[in-house]
C-alpha cells in the first residue's frame, strides 16, 4: 500500500464524530440515521436525515450527520451545503471545528487541497486544542509538498499529544523530505520508540539508516523549498556529517553497537547546536547521557534486526531500566 493511500485512509479515520457533542432524543430520525451510518447503510441513513431535516431544516446535528453520511458514501461534495447549515446552526466551538474538519476531508478527498487547507485552518481557529485537525492539516500540507508547513503543523499536534504516533511518523517524513537530517533522525527515533515493531517501523528504520549512512535524497519534482528551508537543511546535513565523521572506518561488534554509537553522537550534536533548536533534542541528549541508549537502539531496530530480541530477553534488567527511564523522563519538544 503506498503512502498516499495510507495517509488518505488515516485521514478518513480521523474525522471527528459530532454525535457526542449534539445528542439526539431517543428514537428520533437523527439517532436512527447515526445507527444506520455506523452499520454502513448510508442510503437508509440519508433517508432518515432527510426526514429529520424536513421537520427541522436548521437542525445542526442532522445537517452534519447528513454531510457525514454523504461523505462516507462517496458523495462528499453533496454534503457541503449541509455543513454550511450545520456551522450556522450551532455555537459550540468543538462542533463547528468538527464540521470544518469534515469539510476539509471532503475537499482533500476531491484533491481540492487549497480549499482543504482553508477549512482545516478555520477548524483550528474554533478549537486550538484539537490534535486531529492539526494532523489533518499537516497531511494536506504534506500532499501539497509544503513540507515545512507540514512539519510545523504536525509538531503542534505532537505538542498536544507527544504519544500521537501517526503525527510523529508524518512529522519525521516531512523533515526527511526537506533533507532536514537532524529533525528527521530525532523524529524517526521518537516514532520507533513509540512503535518499534510494525510494518511502518521497518520503513521508518530504513529511512533512519539512510540518513546515518549518509545517503542523499534525490531532487523531488514539484518541491520548491524557500531559502530558509534550504539553509536549515544544509546546516543539518553538515551537523550530522560532522557528528558521524569516521564511523564508517571504525569496527563494532554488531550493527546495533554501531547504531548506538551513531545515535549518541547525533543526539549530542543536536542538543549542543547553537544555531537551531530541535524538537526532542534535549530529551534524547538525556537518553544519551544515561545507561539506556543500547537498550533503546536494540528496541527501535527490532523490526530490521530480529536477533536483538535475544539480547533483550537476556538483559531484562537493562530493558526494565530503559522502560523506567521512559516513564520518569518528560518528553521535551
Amino acid at each position: 500500500m503506498n503512502l498516499f493511500i495510507r495517509v488518505l485512509t488515516a485521514l478518513s479515520c480521523l474525522i471527528l464524530s459530532i454525535g457526542a457533542l449534539a445528542q439526539s432524543a431517543p428514537n428520533d430520525p437523527v439517532k436512527e440515521g447515526q445507527q444506520l451510518t455506523a452499520a454502513k447503510k448510508y442510503a437508509e441513513a440519508i433517508e432518515k436525515y432527510k426526514a429529520a431535516l424536513t421537520a427541522e431544516p436548521t437542525n445542526a446535528n442532522a445537517n452534519y450527520q447528513m454531510a457525514y453520511a454523504l461523505y462516507l458514501s462517496g458523495k462528499g461534495a453533496s454534503g457541503i451545503p449541509y455543513l454550511d447549515k450545520a456551522v450556522k446552526g450551532n455555537t459550540s466551538p468543538q462542533f463547528i471545528a468538527g464540521a470544518y474538519s469534515l469539510l476539509g476531508s471532503i475537499y482533500s478527498s476531491n484533491k481540492q487541497l487549497p480549499l482543504a487547507i482553508e477549512a482545516y485552518k478555520n477548524g483550528i481557529k474554533e478549537d486550538t486544542a484539537n490534535k486531529r485537525i492539526y494532523y489533518n492539516l499537516g497531511i494536506v500540507y504534506y500532499r501539497s509538498k509544503l513540507y515545512n508547513d507540514a512539519q510545523q503543523t504536525l509538531l503542534k499536534a505532537l505538542q498536544l499529544d507527544n504519544h500521537y504516533t501517526d503525527a510523529q511518523r508524518m512529522y519525521a517524513l516531512a523533515a526527511f523530505h526537506q533533507n532536514k537530517r537532524v529533525d528527521a533522525v530525532l523524529g524517526f527515533c521518537r516514532f520507533l520508540q513509540l512503535e518499534p515493531n510494525t510494518t511502518r517501523s521497518a520503513e521508518a528504520f530504513g529511512n533512519l539508516q539512510a540518513i546515518l549512512q549518509g545517503g542523499a535524497l534525490k531532487p523531488e519534482q514539484g518541491y520548491r523549498p524557500d531559502a530558509a528551508t534550504k539553509l536549515a537543511a544544509n546546516w543539518q546535513m553538515q551537523l550530522v556529517g560532522k557528528a558521524l565523521l569516521g564511523f564508517a572506518t571504525r569496527r563494532y561488534a554488531s550493527p546495533t553497537d554501531l547504531l548506538t554509537a551513531q545515535l549518541k553522537a547525533v543526539f549530542e550534536a543536536a542538543a549542543n547546536d547553537n544555531k537551531y533548536k530541535y524538537a526532542f533534542a534535549n530529551y534524547y541528549k538525556a537518553l544519551s547521557q544515561s545507561d539506556n541508549v543500547e537498550a533503546f537502539a536494540r528496541i527501535i531496530s527490532l523490526k530490521a534486526i530480529p536477533e536483538n530480541q535475544k539480547w533483550l530477553d537476556s538483559n531484562r534488567d537493562k530493558k526494565l531500566s530503559y522502560e523506567d527511564w521512559m516513564k520518569s523522563t518528560a518528553v521535551t519538544l
